[in-house]
């Protein structure tokens, strides 16, 4: 076309020197470096399928529900599928028919480079002489604008040969991958002003959000041979135990995260209930400190927690945080003024020294009743007793009509009740608001017999 062009392996790269490229030349090798996949039957690939196509490579079935990467399987009688006679899994040479089912990638593959990728799902055709086709078909939805840089970075740079490895990536959300700990983690809590610590262990679900960087940057090579599966749950598989050992030591920080965090409630106990929330506090801490979005293309979307068994300082500290918040806001000084109007009420009731003071009683824990400790005297209205006399060697004759005198009243004892503690406490019920300064006033002036 331009005889001044001239491709050297048909790389960009390797142009001869002094060759000139324009735009048209540029467009012809681009689109003969991406040719391979036909888009032949578009959306759902059930019945109509089955008319049209007698075989076709597709997802094995019986797959468990955590697996995430496996080869292509054929499907049928190969009486059409290409040049691949032997039916070799994952192995679709020209003329090969895919069926990419819902929620699945297909990712083809030649020497470990990548040389088409499909999420749209659909039936496909594989031609590598064919000069209207295609190698990405990404669609609109999530995948497609995650996967446009990793595409460029890792994409076969020639034009690929006519024999091509087939795999599958789920891109469903994989659920049942575990994580726990052994012993207990430590986190600063604002809330509670203090480090807590917590045993805790829970499942988590994930998604691969960008299929091409998760083979390329973190699948270990065995993976992408024939008849292997690669599956998160599956405890041989170190891969996925290196992703186990990740999220326990990014629970410390999630925790931190979560309850530090002001939108959150700074709550601890909500944490069981926010599955959500809690995985974007666990997936943005493994981010932070292993890269699983950006390096490996993959994200926690929700978790559930099983288990939470904290320590003892922490049980303490959450019993002080509890009974604090049953006192404080409206809900607790309505309860607190609602005992006092209580204890009010039964004071005009009752007679003999109780009085006012017998609120303390009717206001539970706060009440003055069981905090007052008599000492004899203290206070305004303490009696001096009388000073000791020594008896007459004979004692006079009492006259007949004479009545022995009476006991003391029994108000007048000093261990009855100890004034100024009471008024100490009416002072601090009158500034906490919880009384009027009419009624200090009048307890005050009853204690001090005024």
């Amino acid at each position: 076309m331009h005889d001044s062009l001239s491709f050297d392996h048909q790389t960009p790269s390797t142009l001869k020197a002094g060759s000139t490229i324009d735009s048209i030349s540029l467009s012809i090798y681009e689109r003969e470096a991406a040719m391979g996949l036909f888009k032949a039957i578009a959306g759902a690939v059930g019945g109509a399928l089955g008319d049209q196509w007698r075989d076709f490579y597709t997802v094995p079935g019986g797959l468990s529900p955590t697996a995430a990467l496996f080869a292509a399987v054929p499907n049928g009688t190969n009486a059409g599928r290409g040049s691949n006679t032997s039916a070799s899994d994952g192995v679709i040479t020209n003329g090969s028919k895919i069926v990419v089912p819902e929620g699945y990638g297909l990712v083809l593959m030649q020497d470990g480079a990548i040389t088409g990728f499909a999420a749209e799902p659909g039936g496909y055709e594989w031609n590598s002489d064919a000069q209207d086709s295609q190698s990405m078909f990404a669609g609109n939805g999530f995948v497609s604008p995650l996967i446009k840089t990793s595409w460029e970075r890792f994409k076969f740079g020639g034009r690929p040969s006519a024999q091509q490895r087939a795999f599958f990536v789920s891109l469903k959300e994989l659920p049942n991958n575990r994580f726990g700990t052994q012993s207990e983690i430590y986190w600063d809590d604002a809330y509670m002003n203090a480090q807590v610590g917590a045993v805790t262990r829970g499942t988590y679900t994930m998604r691969i959000i960008d299929p091409i960087l998760f083979i390329k940057g973190f699948v270990p090579a065995k993976y992408l041979q024939p008849g292997q599966v690669f599956d998160f749950t599956d405890i041989d598989n170190d891969a996925a135990a290196q992703l186990f050992n990740e999220v326990v030591g990014s629970l410390a920080p999630a925790f931190s995260m979560y309850t530090n965090d002001p939108s959150k409630g700074n709550r601890i106990t909500r944490i069981q209930q926010d599955s959500v929330g809690f995985a974007q506090s666990l997936s943005a801490a493994v981010e932070n400190n292993y890269q699983w979005s950006s390096g490996r293309g993959l994200a926690i979307i929700s978790t559930a927690i099983i288990s939470i068994e904290y320590d003892e300082n922490t049980r303490e500290l959450l019993k002080n945080v509890q009974r604090a918040d049953a006192l404080s806001g409206s809900r607790g000084n309505s309860n607190l003024q609602a005992s006092v109007a209580a204890g009010f009420e039964s004071a005009g009731e009752t007679s003999g020294t109780g009085g006012i003071f017998g609120m303390g009683m009717a206001a539970g824990t706060a009440g003055l009743g069981g905090l007052q400790q008599p000492v004899p005297g203290v206070g305004p209205n303490a009696q001096q007793a009388p000073p000791p006399q020594s008896a007459p060697a004979h004692p006079p004759q009492q006259a007949p009509h004479q009545q022995p005198p009476s006991a003391p009243p029994p108000q007048a004892a000093p261990a009855e009740e100890d004034s100024f503690a009471k008024l100490t406490k009416l002072k601090e019920m009158l500034d906490a608001g919880l009384i009027t300064q009419d009624d200090y006033d009048a307890a005050k002036a009853k204690a001090l017999g005024l």
